[in-house]
């Protein structure tokens, strides 16, 4: 199969980056590289869908990772991943093993966040990806590996309707599973037995990068890794719902430039730019915000070490960096051109944060378990599927109120000239809503 057909039937079942933003794989793909790298790192504490597939499905990994390589011209294919997750590492080698011609395995130490794209592509090629960009500037394209799981399935005719995910916390059964794309967070709950006591709030994604939910009845979607369920007085929970404005005053008031955000940022680390210290400091600045500062914001990665590991007044970097982007980004502000040249920090090796370590830092060791894969026993009577599970422009609707649809069809195409991925059905029924979603109530298949 040749690069115009892998690509065409990527964009055709909606395949996007499975493990952060979204970004449509069928537009990634579209390049020349020298290496296809399989981000199966889940550096992120309590997640554990990902060495589960490379465990249980090492050969679908590997084919993922070979149409990556003919779709890009790359010569080496390489699955990377931390050698803690010895049974994954132990599958994989073998399936390299059996057919590995341009594959291999690289392994990762136990770090956060080895999972950073940029911090991965350090890790294996020595080569820093520059401010702001995309390691295809560096000769490499990174795909977390239930992306390229997708992918080999797209080949198929197989769309994306289900993903699997990470329950954990304060649940009764934790475990890993694959449900369809649009169910509820408060069915994948009850899937998981229910909560273990009265109160809990939920996280979607990971303690260190993923949200508090507002509403059970929130859908998973197409990026949703994990639903941690932690009790509300947590202190990640506390730190993810803090207001802003309370944020910003506390920093102005207590930030004492002691740098050891900037001396433990990744980002800085690589080399780049960042220097999260100074923008703390500009906020109390005497004229107002420092704009030259501000827009150094802008290559912050969000993964939370400043906040909840390097700083000792327990203040909000990450959270000020977040809001700063947003609104340099609303106000079409964009960074100078990036540097040529970068010199990682010779501290660099010592500084890496070790997970166990975090975990601690986090308080959620006891929630650290490698939990079992158990299929999903749920039928769905509905399901909310979102048009916007990816980077760039939502979905337009393509179905309305009182079609009839069956699993894997097309609700959703991507809008001409746009970013964007298509949006699939995933189960059979009748469409009772269209607005920035698609609501599908369950019937038999059609």
């Amino acid at each position: 199969m040749d690069k115009a057909q892998i690509i065409s039937k990527v964009q055709q079942a909606g395949v996007v980056g499975a493990g952060g933003a979204g970004f449509p794989t069928h537009v990634k793909l579209d390049a020349q590289v020298e290496r296809v790298l399989a981000n199966g790192a889940s550096c992120e504490p309590l997640l554990m869908s990902d060495p589960y597939l490379m465990e249980a499905m090492p050969e679908k990994v590997l084919a993922g990772v070979r149409l990556a390589m003919a779709a890009t011209g790359a010569g080496e294919g390489l699955v990377c991943l931390k050698g803690k997750h010895d049974h994954a590492m132990a599958s994989l080698r073998q399936a390299v093993s059996q057919n590995g011609d341009g594959l291999g395995v690289f392994e990762l130490g136990d770090f956060y966040p080895a999972g950073d794209e940029q911090v991965l592509v350090y890790e294996v090629t020595g080569r820093v990806v520059p401010e702001g960009g995309i390691p295809l500037m560096v000769g490499a394209v990174v795909s977390n590996v239930e992306s390229l799981i997708n992918l080999a399935e797209a080949m198929e005719d197989k769309p994306v309707t289900h993903r699997y995910l990470t329950v954990g916390g304060e649940v009764a059964r934790p475990m890993v599973t694959r449900v369809p794309i649009g169910v509820s967070l408060q069915e994948v709950i009850d899937q998981a037995g229910g909560p273990t006591m009265d109160g809990c709030r939920i996280l979607v994604g990971g303690p260190m990068m993923g949200a508090v939910a507002a509403d059970s009845a929130a859908p998973v979607t197409k990026t949703t890794s994990g639903v941690i369920l932690l009790p509300a007085g947590h202190n990640v929970v506390a730190d993810k719902s803090k207001d802003l404005d309370r944020v910003r005053n506390l920093a102005r008031v207590a930030c004492c430039q002691c740098t050891r955000c900037t001396d433990l940022c990744p980002r800085n680390l690589l080399g780049h730019g960042l220097y999260p210290h100074k923008i703390m400091r500009q906020l109390g600045a005497q004229g107002g915000p420092n704009l030259e500062l501000q827009v150094d914001a802008l290559i912050c990665s969000e993964c939370g070490i400043c906040e909840k590991f390097a700083c000792p007044m327990q203040l909000a970097p990450r959270e000020i960096n977040a809001a700063i982007k947003q609104q340099l980004m609303a106000q079409g502000i964009k960074r100078g051109e990036p540097r040529v040249e970068y010199r990682p920090s010779t501290f660099r090796q010592y500084r890496k944060i070790p997970t166990s370590h975090l975990m601690e830092r986090l308080r959620v060791t006891r929630y650290d378990v490698h939990p079992p894969f158990v299929e999903y026993q749920g039928s769905p009577r509905e399901v909310r599927i979102p048009l916007k599970q990816h980077l760039g422009a939502p979905a337009q609707a393509v179905v309305s109120p009182g079609d009839q649809v069956r699993a894997g069809q097309v609700i959703g195409e991507i809008p001409e000239g746009s970013l964007g991925a298509r949006v699939h059905a995933s189960i059979a029924g009748s469409v009772t809503a269209v607005d920035d979603a698609v609501t599908i109530a369950a019937s038999k298949e059609v």
